[in-house]
């Protein structure tokens, strides 16, 4: 079976892919830095469910002060290497701890997105320099390096990724929504990358997720012209700008209705809530569950906050494989 993680990292994204063929996706980045292992992250999760195991289910379960690292977590996990890393934009809560990260994992394959851009680092930036000029070494030395880097488009197909080592079949199962090259020409000229992030249509066993990354807009204008019939009534979707309002419409979710969501961590007053209470969506935030985990055959879901969980649902299980509470199946 596939397994799909959706880590809590603090105000970042970084998502997990354990594919049927054995490769391992790993979706951005955050919160990754240099650790040593005298604290592992089963240690971390037990601290913060002893502190928050009297708060309710619409309570602030105050999560999001016990990230994890994604280094300690895959290594939890049982994962050494990582096959493909995909670098949705070049947004710092999405590459933050990346030297660390490949440095672990040495990913053989670097997605990324076209783009010249530029950062300055203020004094006491939560972010650490070192981060961005790896980044930047691995986007500007050219196409031969160690990992193979790839900026993909819209509809690009390629093996491994949708198709499959003989030639044929659907791969690791992933569609490119997004970006065009004119989304991402555009991002050029106005200098903001949001409308060229990556947007991942990922399929397995019959269901359909979509990673969202920063994507504004103009790239769900540009998907839902030339990709609705693949996004209606998705069944998962790791939201956009990790659930934040960000002066946006999100008439997209008209299409998608997806069947549950997953917001990342904000203040409460700049997460989009309305934008799925009005359509009477599901949804699920890391500040509330910890890291979330799906089983991608039936799409059950699982947490790994337990007092969450037992709120949720009071015959949660807890599965040793996954090292998280089953909740509910995403129907």
């Amino acid at each position: 079976m596939s397994v799909i993680h959706f880590l809590n990292v603090n105000e970042g994204d970084c998502s997990l892919i354990q594919h049927y063929s054995g490769h391992v996706t790993v979706i951005d980045v955050c919160n990754a830095r240099p650790v040593s292992f005298v604290e592992s992250w089963t240690d971390q999760t037990l601290k913060a469910e002893a502190k928050t195991s009297d708060l309710g289910i619409r309570g602030n379960f105050n999560q999001k002060r016990y990230s994890v690292n994604p280094v300690c977590y895959l290594k939890e996990h049982g994962i050494d290497s990582v096959f493909r890393f995909i670098l949705t934009h070049p947004d710092m809560d999405h590459l933050d701890g990346i030297k660390s990260f490949f440095d672990q994992f040495a990913p053989v394959n670097f997605w990324d997105i076209d783009n010249h851009v530029k950062k300055e680092f203020e004094e006491g930036s939560p972010y650490n320099p070192k981060d961005w000029e790896f980044y930047q070494n691995l986007r500007d030395t050219g196409p031969d390096n160690d990992p193979k880097r790839l900026t993909l488009l819209s509809g690009q197909e390629g093996k491994y990724w949708n198709v499959g080592e003989n030639g044929s079949g659907g791969g690791d199962g992933f569609t490119i929504l997004a970006p065009s090259s004119t989304l991402v020409n555009e991002a050029h000229d106005c200098d903001d990358y949001n409308d060229c992030s990556y947007v991942l249509l990922y399929k397995t066993d019959g269901h359909r997720i979509v990673f969202g990354g920063d994507s504004h807009d103009k790239t769900w204008d540009y998907i839902l012209s030339n990709h609705e019939e693949s996004v209606t009534n998705i069944d998962l979707l790791v939201a956009p700008h990790h659930g934040r309002k960000s002066g946006r419409s999100y008439d997209f979710l008209n299409v998608l209705k997806p069947k549950m969501t997953f917001f990342g961590n904000a203040r409460s007053q700049h997460l989009a809530y309305n934008a799925w209470n009005y359509r009477n969506l599901k949804f699920i935030t890391n500040n509330q569950a910890g890291c979330m985990v799906v089983d991608g055959k039936d799409l059950s879901l699982y947490v790994t906050h337990e007092p969450f969980a037992k709120e949720v649902n009071p015959y949660t299980f807890y599965k040793q494989d996954f090292r998280a509470f089953y909740i509910v199946t995403i129907v």
